[in-house]
């Protein structure tokens, strides 16, 4: 590696922390147990929210995932972290997927999460709720390790001038690069959209 000026990609060696979980709002059992296993798609999503930084302020990013694609199903971006964000990212994976009833959407229990619109949202839609246990990362661990990588090999490597930037940033690596080129060993080496098409 040294001989062919090639160096591993490293992480910054700090957080932003965007789950409050002080709320009075109802929080919902931890079902999946660290169970991140899905026999079929649109069975078990999780869900998750991140910080971007750019020159004119934090970016907040929100995403699905389902566990058993490994698709980023559904995802929004505002310069807010409040209800809209998340609720917005769940439409877009509804919108895209056409789940039947009974879909698990697993998240942290933050006040976006736990907020009557994006509850009223999950209803709606014939969607469960549950949650990870409190200041537990480890129960959401697949959506933790998409934006740990995601950081790793993006943006930690840019400095985004503007939101507008990291938003056509962003959305290139996750809907051209992660959800159609990137090879999961978990899914045979295929992306997840190639696997989720081999399973229709």
């Amino acid at each position: 590696m040294r001989a062919a000026g090639i160096r591993s990609k490293t992480s910054r060696k700090f957080r932003v922390t965007t789950t409050d979980s002080n709320h009075a709002h109802p929080v919902a059992k931890n079902v999946l147990a660290r169970d991140f296993t899905a026999e079929k798609a649109h069975q078990k999503w999780v869900a998750d929210i991140t910080h971007i930084a750019t020159q004119e302020g934090w970016l907040s990013l929100a995403t699905v995932i389902d566990l058993c694609t490994r698709k980023v199903v559904g995802w929004s971006m505002s310069e807010r972290i409040d209800s809209r964000l998340v609720v917005d990212a769940l439409e877009m994976a509804v919108t895209r997927q056409l789940p039947d009833a009974g879909v698990i959407a697993h998240s942290d229990r933050g006040v976006q999460y736990a907020s009557e619109y994006y509850q009223r949202t999950l209803t709606t839609h014939g969607i469960e709720c549950r949650m990870s246990r409190r200041s537990d990362c480890w129960d959401n661990a697949p959506a933790e390790s998409f934006f740990a990588t995601l950081k790793k090999e993006l943006v930690h490597h840019e400095v985004y001038e503007t939101r507008t930037e990291a938003r056509a940033s962003l959305f290139e690596s996750i809907e051209v690069f992660d959800n159609r080129q990137r090879l999961h060993s978990s899914l045979g080496d295929v992306s997840p959209t190639d696997f989720e098409t081999s399973a229709v």
